[in-house]
């Protein structure tokens, strides 16, 4: 089936004439910001030999998945604002529902596996070494990414089959594929069964990774007697139990919305779903970290700093 259109309308900002400048200058400075913190957790996990642990491995998958995640968001965003046209080609929106897909099930299965090495650093401590080695960090990080990239493979490929008639208009920010779904003037019946089964199988898999692991990781820390070694356990797996809030809270509220909410509380959610949650993410471990802030105080003694 041949697409009758070549380009898409993005609502986006395109309602708010004044204040699509500062707008501009705040995501510009949240990417920068994203920027900024994820490469230095990037940079501190390579360089520090204290925090090259399973546990900071896969958080530097988070961060470089973070980077990807607001690069393909916000650099279009930006782009959009100045030269003043929501016009999209349809072959760059087709990317960003291939792009947004992947990276949405890699941080879903991310945080699944970073979930279960907390479950063995506190539930199985004199075995942790053993369980979680490089080799088999590298095997999970590996297919994690695979997952992702295979899982919007099959999702892209069944959305080019689609034919979008006339001036589309997409009513968000970016490209989404439920969205692009909803649009189309083709039979859309086998995207809606094949997504409802993704998030199912996958989807779902993910949570129940996460949520069993953090059951068995409060029933140990519970157990334990010693106030003082309560909080050290807690504080070991506080930081990340607040990115899976944020990750599944703003997932939750941006695709389980009703289909009739305002179009400003819509463009709200989703900014704060993409933009926003990578910007926060290093910040949480930043502030919550005292490895991490270690850290950075030693690399900054190393250049010549005194913090």
């Amino acid at each position: 089936m041949t697409n009758q259109t070549s380009e898409f309308i993005l609502l986006g900002l395109s309602d708010l004439m004044y204040s699509q400048i500062p707008l501009s200058l705040l995501i510009l400075f949240v990417y920068m910001s994203t920027l900024a913190g994820n490469l230095l957790i990037i940079s501190l996990v390579i360089s520090d030999s204290h925090l090259q642990t399973p546990m900071y491995f896969f958080l530097g998958n988070l961060s470089a998945l973070d980077i990807f995640t607001s690069s393909v968001s916000s650099f279009h965003l930006l782009f959009d604002i100045f030269r003043r046209s929501w016009l999209i080609l349809y072959s760059s929106c087709i990317a960003q529902v291939f792009f947004f897909f992947c990276f949405a099930v890699t941080e879903a299965f991310l945080l699944a596996v970073m979930s279960y090495d907390r479950y063995v650093a506190i539930c199985h401590p004199l075995h942790y070494t053993t369980m979680i080695n490089i080799h088999l960090c590298i095997r999970l990080a590996s297919g994690v990414w695979a997952i992702g990239s295979i899982c919007s493979s099959v999702q892209t490929i069944f959305t080019l089959r689609l034919a979008f008639c006339g001036s589309t208009i997409i009513p968000g920010l970016f490209c989404e594929l439920y969205q692009l779904i909803q649009v189309s003037c083709s039979d859309t019946s086998l995207n809606h069964l094949l997504l409802y089964l993704h998030v199912v199988c996958f989807g779902i898999a993910a949570f129940l990774i996460t949520f069993l692991s953090y059951v068995y990781v409060f029933k140990t820390i519970l157990r334990i007697k010693m106030k003082d070694g309560k909080l050290k356990a807690f504080s070991t797996c506080s930081s990340h139990l607040t990115v899976v809030f944020i990750f599944y809270g703003t997932g939750a509220i941006n695709y389980a919305r009703p289909k009739n909410k305002p179009f400003l509380e819509v463009r709200m959610v989703s900014a704060v779903y993409v933009i926003l949650t990578p910007f926060l993410n290093p910040a949480i471990y930043s502030l919550r970290n005292n490895e991490i802030k270690g850290a950075f105080c030693r690399a900054l003694a190393r250049v010549g700093f005194r913090p």
